[in-house]
């Protein structure tokens, strides 16, 4: 692989990951993007791949084998956060705190149901896209070799 490729790869990860965090607190609008954001992740992390194959990017960062239970911890983030208020009886995807109540503010962040949402779907999108890229490269190794 390009001996420029192989440098940047690994520095790659660390300024994705501040990029999707921008984004997943202020998306293209006021709340957020948890899809870009993991693709944006998922997308730096391929790059690892792509330059080392499956098991040394592995082995620089254990926490990709744990990429399905990830998506799945996403998945079930974002259905708890959508189907939540059915058990207090207002219709599914009800925004919590109401429009006319206080909102808790972690400096300009707004913490809202949606936010959850978003990392929800940010887990969901990246932990998927890395088990697909993990499989795809162990395909090409497995007839490489």
């Amino acid at each position: 692989m390009n001996a420029i490729i192989e440098v940047v790869a690994p520095r790659l990860l660390g300024p994705a990951v501040m990029v999707a965090a921008a984004i997943i607190v202020k998306g293209y609008t006021d709340v957020g993007d948890g899809f870009s954001a993991g693709v944006i992740v998922a997308l730096a992390i391929s790059l690892r791949y792509i330059t080392y194959g499956p098991r040394r990017a592995e082995r620089s960062l254990p926490i990709l084998r744990h990429a399905p239970v990830i998506a799945a911890g996403g998945l079930v983030l974002a259905l708890l956060v959508g189907f939540a208020p059915i058990v207090f009886g207002d219709p599914p995807f009800t925004h919590w705190p109401a429009p006319d109540a206080e909102v808790v503010k972690l400096g300009t962040l707004e913490l809202i149901t949606a936010v959850a949402f978003d990392i929800g779907v940010f887990l969901l999108v990246c932990g998927a896209l890395v088990t697909l890229v993990h499989h795809l490269s162990t395909l090409v190794e497995g007839a490489d070799g």
